[in-house]
């Protein structure tokens, strides 16, 4: 699978099954909670798909491996990877599967799911050690209580994860004084969710929370955790101008932030909520190609995370893995 045919799959993003074959993962994070997922390994190249019954893409077993057809075109040869948690190789949990915001986009707070204790997670955590493949561990949250009681309770979580031995990434709202409660817990990256760099349809898509408090944090992020440990998603398909969008990986990456580009996801539950078109797959190498360009511009590499997006790669092309 070449740069060119990753960006295909993902601009696509959803994949048919036949009635014999497993019908993937539940994902309970963010924008596509709620929905199964395959990932598609093909060379050195993951691609995460969402599992539709009537969706462009459709998964073929050969004799040996799988094959992506769109249509009647091979799209590409590879083999399905088991996720531990989420993703391969990662522990990667979703804590609080509520939230008391109402992001447009995100079918979270129509979920309103469960809300994992300590001892869930850290059960999940042990299974995930045993199958001697989890290299890193990754929490993400809704918010069930207040942005302030979400990082207190993730952080003891992260403290309590030390023993495992691996890294601790961490994603959450953040409040005053959440990256350095995170650092002291043991957290080595954080990633605190943009979204969207307009400001206009921020406000719009995201109503109760602050542009400049998410930016605040991303900044001082860099200052207490470092070079290349702080990222954030920016969503591509609300209806943003690429203009808009580069001038955001210019702003971020200048920071030391490192932008995840991450395509938008229509779940059903949000039909109607807000604009959200899967972005095209030339759209998504231009804008990709930005990227690689600003990171490089500033020191920053792609290929050094240790936990969440950026190491899964799975969602997005990701600078110096990808391209």
């Amino acid at each position: 699978m070449n740069l060119q045919t990753k960006a295909a799959l993902i601009s696509f993003g959803e994949v048919q099954l036949s009635l014999q074959q497993r019908q993937g993962r539940i994902s309970t994070a963010g924008p596509g909670a709620g929905g199964n997922s395959i990932f598609f390994l093909s060379g050195k190249r993951l691609v995460r798909l969402s599992v539709v019954p009537r969706a462009p893409l459709r998964l073929v077993r050969l004799t040996e491996g799988v094959a992506l057809f769109h249509g009647e075109r091979e799209m590409a040869r590879g083999e399905l990877v088991e996720p531990l948690q989420h993703c391969p190789e990662q522990a990667y949990l979703t804590v609080s599967e509520r939230c008391i915001y109402d992001c447009k986009f995100c079918a979270v707070p129509k979920l309103q799911g469960g809300v994992k204790t300590l001892a869930q997670v850290m059960n999940l955590v042990e299974h995930a050690q045993e199958t001697g493949h989890m290299t890193a561990i990754s929490l993400t949250s809704g918010v069930a209580v207040s942005p302030g009681q979400e990082v207190i309770k993730v952080a003891e979580m992260a403290k309590e994860l030390q023993r495992f031995g691996v890294p601790v990434g961490i994603s959450v709202c953040p409040v005053p004084g959440a990256n350095r409660i995170l650092r002291s817990a043991g957290a080595v990256e954080v990633k605190y969710n943009l979204e969207t760099p307009d400001r206009d349809l921020f406000a719009r898509v995201c109503p109760g929370l602050s542009f400049q408090a998410i930016m605040e944090a991303l900044a001082e992020a860099v200052e207490v955790f470092g070079k290349n440990r702080v990222y954030s998603n920016i969503l591509v398909g609300l209806g943003e101008s690429d203009r808009t969008l580069r001038q955001s990986i210019d702003e971020l990456t200048e920071m030391g932030v490192m932008p995840i580009l991450r395509a938008v996801y229509p779940h059903p539950l949000r039909v109607g909520e807000a604009e959200m078109a899967r972005p095209p797959a030339d759209r998504l190498l231009s804008l990709s190609h930005h990227l690689r360009r600003a990171l490089d511009r500033h020191g920053l590499r792609g290929d050094l995370a240790l936990t969440g997006c950026y190491r899964c790669t799975g969602c997005d092309l990701v600078p110096h893995r990808d391209l």
